[in-house]
């Protein structure tokens, strides 16, 4: 029986989706990333009928409530990626590095590429939002490609027929074209469904420059970075800082490597880079 809270077998069963959705050419290929059998599928499909479900404009503005107080845990960045490793799942069989690594091959490829120190940052960053897998929240709340709440759903999302049993789907409030927001009103002024990016964005939003900020905030939202399908919802600094959100993408899903990052050797960078950018300590 599946689980409500956890659908899918590993988080990362979301991320082999999206290979298969959006692979590149200069990449490996889905099958070669992963190896999953294909009942897997099904359990990404009833993920996304969970999530399309409950994602409400009105579950959102709770979540926002409950965990934008910021109090439920006080730790150093490096704590945060130690305390993520207890999300490490023994069902991925694309990997057995721990979270921890899993940042590091991210941001080190990102580096490695020459990038500035803050996108290199961000790319350590950028799942640390999961940590609300860790408080309690179910899967659907955490992961999944997001989208915004309070207007209409676009056919551009994943398996948009799951909307149907949303029930902002059948409230003229929120079911028409821009529903409670104005045209090109600026995604600042947007609801997005609740998940790590969000989280995360909230948690970082007084520190990191703007174009880190809408990579985390952002970088799951594919109805707009792949299919456009909430252009009427952007203003032109949108449009601007979208072109580091789809630089940013391809880091995201294509980093996985066999090979371990030596963290006794880097940490010493990430600390110095962090105490650049962060205060000591972050309120989860």
């Amino acid at each position: 029986m599946i689980s409500e809270n956890a659908p899918l077998s590993s988080l990362d069963v979301w991320e082999d989706d999206l290979l298969s959705r959006y692979p590149e050419p200069e990449h490996k290929s889905k099958e070669e990333y992963r190896n999953y059998d294909s009942p897997e599928r099904d359990t990404v499909r009833e993920f996304y009928r969970l999530n399309h479900t409950y994602q409400t404009y009105d579950f959102v503005l709770e979540k926002e409530r409950e965990f934008l107080k910021f109090d439920k845990k006080e730790l150093p960045v490096w704590g945060i990626a130690e305390f993520l490793n207890t999300l490490v799942d023994d069902s991925d069989p694309d990997t057995d590095l721990d979270q921890l690594q899993h940042l590091l091959q991210t941001s080190e490829a990102i580096r490695a590429d020459g990038h500035p120190d803050w996108f290199v940052l961000t790319g350590f960053l950028h799942d640390m939002g999961k940590v609300l897998c860790l408080f309690g929240e179910p899967q659907w709340a955490v992961v999944g490609d997001t989208f915004p709440v309070g207007c209409a759903h676009s056919d551009k999302i994943v398996y948009p027929e799951y909307f149907a049993n949303n029930p902002d789907s059948r409230d003229e409030r929120y079911n028409t074209k821009y529903g409670v927001y104005e045209p090109n009103c600026g995604l600042r002024n947007v609801h997005m469904s609740w998940g790590h990016d969000e989280y995360l964005y909230q948690i970082m939003k007084d520190y990191m420059p703007e174009p880190a900020l809408y990579m985390m905030r952002y970088h799951s939202f594919y109805s707009q970075h792949r299919e456009e399908a909430y252009t009427h919802l952007m203003d032109e600094h949108d449009h601007e800082m979208f072109k580091w959100v789809r630089k940013f993408n391809p880091y995201d899903l294509y980093s996985k490597s066999p090979k371990p990052p030596v963290v006794s050797e880097l940490k010493p960078y990430y600390e110095e880079l962090i105490a650049k950018y962060l205060p000591n300590t972050l309120r989860l």
